[in-house]
């Protein structure tokens, strides 16, 4: 049996060529202009979403194969969430008061066309310990920090050895109470999640992971099963999907994905707007789309199925919620809401009372 490392290096296309051997040369007109785009930034497709496949053009081609609409930059940023500006030392990003992003891997097992950090990852030089002593310094400095999110690249491509020293060398700062991962793993190589690698993590609760699927197709039965290790290893577990055009903005796919999150025990978390980054301006739908989406599962499916529909502000703003009207009036008297189907309700205000003086 393949090791989950060999099966990443052998199985993937990691190529323009190999992606031509596969799907045919008359799936790319224009090879040249594309490798311009596939330069721009790293191209990889893991063997689990090779299989998925089914046609070009389809929403797991449109995720993973460059295109030519990449070199179209249009008012996309380079640094969109302004990161760099919000990072005291190499590999941290400080912007929320009580936690922070700790950057451990810059590789991927797959990379999405539409990625907010692709100025950073790719390099197959993985960050050495050495290079994060001054990012353990500094959390271990700001004791206003409960909440680090190890992120990327991927954490969890990193060897076992690696992150559990990561994840002691975190457990040991008295004031970071929670330990948070994000990985695209569980969808893109279920393989690598095994027995050690979760007997790894559960040593170090409370620990979260937050992962990443954008089509309820992306839910394979391999990735149903590394999720439930990782759900009977204690980890609970979140889902971050990012609304792309083409790809999932549609009423019908969302709540199919947001349901099929939920029976593999995992909690939809955030839907994110398409982030405003130069190269991925075709992946953007409108603020409207999410918000229909988002109306459509409120009250028409669990609210366990219903996360936060978010815009990370350009800037460094951070993450500011975005909900359907439901409020038609407020007084002092009543709030008149409509639900979630249509219907309009009152709601009584308590009496205010007048306060009483004494003396």
């Amino acid at each position: 049996m393949q090791s989950w490392q060999e099966l990443l290096r052998k199985k993937s296309l990691a190529s323009l060529d190999a992606l031509v051997a596969k799907f045919g040369p008359e799936q790319f007109p224009d090879l040249e202009r594309l490798r311009q785009a596939a330069l721009n930034f790293e191209f990889r497709i893991s063997p689990a979403m090779v299989d998925l496949i089914k046609s070009p053009g389809d929403p797991i081609w449109r995720q993973y194969v460059p295109d030519l609409q990449e070199l179209e930059v249009g008012d996309g940023l380079v640094d969109s969430l302004a990161e760099d500006a919000h990072s005291p030392v190499p590999n941290i990003t400080h912007r929320y008061p009580d936690r922070a992003l700790f950057l451990v891997s810059p590789v991927c097992a797959s990379y999405c066309r539409f990625c907010t950090r692709r100025r950073k990852v790719g390099d197959p030089e993985k960050i050495s310990m050495r290079e994060l002593e001054s990012a353990f310094r500094y959390l271990e400095a700001h004791s206003e920090i409960r909440d680090v999110i190890m992120s990327g690249g991927d954490p969890l491509l990193l060897s076992d050895r690696r992150i559990d020293e990561l994840c002691r060398r975190l457990r040991a700062i008295p004031h970071l109470e929670i330990i948070r991962i994000g990985s695209r793993v569980p969808c893109h190589l279920p393989e690598r999640v095994t027995p050690e690698l979760c007997g790894i993590l559960r040593r170090y609760h409370p620990l979260y992971i937050n992962t990443h699927f954008n089509h309820p197709d992306e839910l394979t039965p391999a990735a149903v099963e590394a999720l439930g290790r990782l759900a009977d290893a204690g980890i609970p577990l979140g889902c971050q999907t990012v609304l792309l055009k083409g790809v999932n903005d549609d009423v019908a796919v969302m709540k199919l994905l947001m349901q099929k999150l939920l029976a593999a025990r995992v909690r939809p978390y955030y839907i994110y707007m398409c982030d405003q980054v130069a190269g991925a301006e075709h992946f953007r739908t409108t603020v409207e789309k999410g918000l229909e989406i988002i109306r459509a599962l409120r009250g028409w499916t669990s609210g366990l199925a219903v996360p936060h529909f978010v815009i990370d502000a350009p800037g460094g703003g951070g993450k500011i919620p975005l909900l359907p009207e439901y409020v038609e009036s407020l007084t002092d008297d009543a709030v008149v809401l409509r639900n979630y189907a249509g219907r309009r309700y009152v709601y009584r205000q308590p009496a205010r009372q007048e306060p009483i003086l004494v003396g």
